[in-house]
């Protein structure tokens, strides 16, 4: 099995940080002289080719805007987890690096979750689904922006693209890159109308303590740029409710774990449901651009 292979059909993540810009700092370098660094984090995942009491090996693919797939050494930032990490583990991670006027430097990982583990003994706390093509939808109900409960299976018929966010999340790649793309993908769809009346799309947040039907109201509104005149006719904001917050999250892949108050630190998930309420295609990144979904759902319909 192809690593490439692994992460399209069994990758369950539990964490993922955005790429982001976080610190700019300083060292002296031998000359005495002041050299400026911006310290930049990245997103990988890979599998461990080895450890040692510092360092893993990783051989993990492309991460945009650092470098090319590749096998190499990282320091962990806490080196006293090496004992939880062996060759074999997929793992997902963040690369912490610094940039000077030379380049990246001094590459660390943290933030590490091991996705498969190599030795047989491992069993992960929580078991996540990896939703598949022909794979049946439970049918979970979750309250809309209308203060209306809302069932999956009311759907059917009809192609559902489904999509993971929480109207706090404060990273532009995450939810708010959800949300600008389904709001593109809605606008396409509008321009044929009989795709527009065979899609429906359902954004789900998974913050329902804050996210009421007010909240999101008001953020979808936004969203699709009617404000408050939007009727949603075509495109839900729900949440479900807490108590069945786990098992919707983890049949789609969900992994969130709680940061600050107002912060959840997530995956992404994003599927295509077809007309017969079962899984047609399923995203696990935010790689994917709204016309390569819009395709997706014109074959679906048209099956």
């Amino acid at each position: 099995m192809s690593r490439k292979f692994f992460l399209a059909s069994v990758f369950a993540p539990v964490m993922l940080v955005a790429a982001t810009t976080l610190t700019l700092g300083c060292n002296t370098g031998s000359s005495g002289t002041e050299k400026k660094y911006v310290e930049k984090t990245f997103p990988v995942r890979g599998k461990i080719i080895s450890t040692d009491a510092t360092h893993v090996t990783l051989d993990h693919d492309a991460v945009p805007g650092f470098m090319d797939a590749m096998t190499m050494p990282y320091k962990l930032k806490d080196p006293s987890i090496v004992s939880e990490l062996h060759p074999g583990d997929m793992i997902s991670a963040r690369i912490i690096a610094q940039q000077d006027a030379a380049g990246f430097r001094s590459p660390e990982l943290d933030n590490i979750v091991v996705l498969a583990q190599a030795r047989p003994d491992y069993k992960p706390a929580v078991q996540y689904h990896v939703p598949k093509p022909g794979d049946s939808v439970p049918d979970f109900h979750l309250l809309n922006q209308s203060d209306k409960t809302i069932h999956v299976s009311q759907f059917k018929g009809k192609v559902l693209l489904v999509t993971f966010i929480y109207t706090r999340c404060p990273i532009a790649d995450y939810c708010p890159r959800m949300s600008r793309n389904f709001a593109e993908i809605d606008k396409a769809l509008a321009k044929d109308a009989s795709l527009y009346a065979e899609t429906h799309l359902l954004s789900i947040s998974f913050d329902p303590k804050y996210d009421t039907p007010s909240v999101l109201r008001s953020y979808g509104g936004a969203y699709t740029g009617n404000y408050t005149r939007e009727k949603f006719g075509h495109w839900d904001f729900a949440a479900p409710p807490e108590k069945e917050l786990d098992s919707i999250t983890q049949y789609f892949g969900v992994g969130i774990t709680q940061g600050d108050d107002k912060t959840l630190t997530h995956s992404l998930s994003t599927a295509v449901i077809g007309k017969d309420g079962k899984i047609a295609a399923w995203f696990p990144t935010n790689d994917w651009k709204p016309e390569d979904i819009v395709a997706v759902l014109k074959k679906v319909a048209a099956a």
